[in-house]
Formats: structure tokens, C-alpha cells, sequence
């Protein structure tokens, strides 16, 4: 017995091994007319795998091409559209560009260096305290995210000093620190009286 793992890949592996076998046999055809009438059958059967898809040009331009690449654009026919040429899929798409700004401290991510950014260009007031807090906040998390053994917050306070290139100077009581874990606790603590609850209810 022969696994499909034991024989070639299929280009199109959606249309399964039958119909490539279907297209293999079409390759063996000698007579053209023949070969033409096999190769109608094929991609009515392709057509009828997918009856979700409307009876379109888009979509017959589709089977066909997809009839000229399992036969690996060896099925000397009449094709009723113009296939794609072989060529084309074998050109690489464009690398995709991706930022090349280095982080300072990779841990805290770029959300953090983009807030700290708006941060700087905020006016002094209540607003611009807030906003500092939240990110001296999110700074502590993603810290205790990366160095789960220990946590110093004058740390913070310098960080966001550096990252802000100066800008943002803050004294370590100017920043009101979340407590984490006995949020994190609380959440357990609501979470097992919630499921205590249910079985007893």
C-alpha cells in the first residue's frame, strides 16, 4: 500500500489527488480531440468541488489556470482563456520593508517609545500627568513581564527619563504605581467565588 506521504506533492493540494491523477491520465492522451474533450471533463469536476463559487470569468479564468499548473503547462489544448504563464509564479514578491529603528530597551516594545513620544509633546498639566503615569504604569508591567525576580521602580523613573531623552522628568512619589499582583490576586479570588457560586447554585 502506497501513502500519499510516499508519493510526489501536489501543486494544488486543494483539488486533491484524484483530479491530478485525472490530469496526469490527460497527459497521456495522444489524440488532441480526446485530450481537449478529458480536459473540459476536468475542470467541470474542478467547477462542481466548489459550487460556492459563481459561474464567473474570474473564476473559469481561475480553473483553467489551475488546470495549466497541475499539468505543469504540459496539456497541449485549445484553452478557452489566456493561462497565466509559468514564468510569472516564479518571480518573489517584493521584500516587505519592515522599521528599522532600534529600541533602547527592547522590553518595554515600541508602543511604549510611541506613547513616550506623544507624552513629549503634550503641554504641562493634569492631562500630560496622566498620560505619564499610565505609560510609567505599562513601563512596570512590561518590566516584570521580562525580570520577574525583582522590580525597582526608581528604575522606571530613570528609564523614562532616558527614553524621553530628557524630556519627561518625573520623582519617583510623582507616579502612582498599580499593584499588580494584589490585582492579579483579586482577580483569582473573584474568579473562585464566581465558580464557587455556580456549584452551589
Amino acid at each position: 500500500m502506497e501513502y500519499n506521504t510516499q508519493q510526489r506533492r501536489l501543486p494544488l493540494p486543494e483539488y486533491g489527488r484524484s483530479v491530478q491523477n485525472m490530469v496526469d491520465h490527460a497527459l497521456t492522451i495522444e489524440d488532441r480531440e480526446q485530450r481537449q474533450i478529458c480536459a473540459n471533463t476536468i475542470v467541470k469536476i474542478m467547477r462542481g468541488m466548489f459550487p460556492q463559487l459563481k459561474d464567473t470569468a474570474e473564476v473559469n479564468q481561475r480553473l483553467w489556470d489551475h488546470l495549466a499548473i497541475m499539468s505543469d503547462f504540459k496539456l497541449d489544448i485549445d484553452y478557452p482563456v489566456e493561462i497565466v504563464r509559468k514564468e510569472s509564479l516564479d518571480v518573489k514578491p517584493e521584500k516587505v520593508p519592515y522599521p528599522q529603528s532600534k529600541l533602547k530597551y527592547r522590553h518595554y516594545g515600541r508602543f511604549v517609545q510611541d506613547m513616550i513620544d506623544v507624552a513629549v509633546k503634550y503641554e504641562e498639566g493634569e492631562e500630560k500627568r496622566q498620560l505619564v503615569n499610565l505609560i510609567a504604569n505599562q513601563m512596570r508591567k512590561d518590566y516584570l513581564a521580562w525580570n520577574k525576580d525583582s522590580m525597582d521602580n526608581q528604575k522606571i523613573v530613570e528609564d523614562l527619563f532616558e527614553l524621553s531623552e530628557g524630556k519627561i522628568k518625573v520623582a519617583l512619589e510623582d507616579i502612582k504605581f498599580f499593584d499588580l499582583r494584589s490585582n492579579n490576586q483579586r482577580r483569582r479570588n473573584n474568579n473562585n467565588n464566581n465558580q464557587q457560586r455556580k456549584r452551589n447554585g
